[in-house]
């Protein structure tokens, strides 16, 4: 059975799994699903077709799944979703999809989304992601799994920032950010692997060696283009994990622009 504060407003249609918490003054809308074990404190707001995963806990004041701030947005019936064991902190915002953008905004689970942080429309959030204090993410963003975003750092509308990349805080982010890379400056630059990070995750060091030969030769040569270079070390590389990860990501689209050392490549 869910736990409901007698001041909060559960609408007729919501579904709530077991042993939910609703705090003081919430607002639960009619097409809302909660999970088993999520904790929402007072004066949340979930609003939508938005579905929040197990054990999500959601702190005051956060207001999730109101209509995208997007102008073209006309009323379409579009998704949140939300995984599971995430904490949502105060003031946290996040939208749902638009029919232009393939009507569904998705957050992956284990992550932490601090105080101000905003997710917005048609993005897709991986797994143990941390968004710190007021990072905000456009729309269209694409966040891969255990990325952290510094505070104040911002997120331009159709970027995509790979698997364990790090952003400096009041860093803005144009252009694509390099699985493991680390970012900094009022316009994102590449300053480097986010060594640390390889690190805690207890990768072997061979496989670090290998992806730090294969970043200097992809961000510190000036042979041929990026797209290049990637396609040389992915052949030059071919049992290294850690840079296929990297290669993969800059070969997949074209005609993508990419954070780098230097102005542009």
């Amino acid at each position: 059975m869910a736990e409901i504060h007698p001041t909060a407003i559960v609408e007729d249609g919501a579904k709530l799994g077991d042993g939910v918490e609703i705090g003081p003054y919430c607002i639960i809308g009619p097409h809302v699903k909660l999970g088993d074990g999520v904790r929402l404190e007072a004066h949340v707001v979930v609003a939508g077709h938005t579905t929040i995963g197990a054990g999500t806990h959601i702190f005051p004041f956060a207001s999730i799944g109101h209509k995208p701030q997007d102008l073209k947005y006309a009323g379409e019936e579009t998704y949140l979703e939300i995984g599971s064991n995430n904490q949502i902190r105060e003031h946290v915002t996040m939208n749902p999809g638009t029919a232009g953008g393939g009507g569904l905004t998705r957050v992956g689970d284990n992550c932490l989304f601090m105080m101000g942080a905003h997710v917005g429309h048609d993005c897709m959030v991986g797994d143990h992601a941390i968004l710190a204090n007021n990072a905000t993410l456009a729309g269209h963003v694409e966040l891969a799994d255990y990325v952290i975003l510094g505070g104040l750092s911002a997120v331009r509308q159709w970027s995509r920032i790979g698997t364990g990349a790090i952003v400096g805080g009041m860093t803005g982010v144009e252009f694509d950010v390099i699985p493991f890379g680390s970012v900094i400056g009022d316009r994102a630059r590449l300053a480097g692997l986010n060594l640390i990070g390889l690190k805690r995750k207890n990768f072997p060091r061979e496989q670090i060696h290998a992806l730090r030969a294969a970043y200097k030769t992809l961000f510190e040569s000036e042979e041929g283009t990026l797209r290049e270079r990637a396609q040389d070390m992915a052949q030059a590389y071919p049992d290294a994990p850690l840079v296929k990860i990297v290669t993969d990501f800059i070969l997949d689209k074209e005609d993508r622009r990419f954070c780098t050392p230097r102005s542009g490549d």
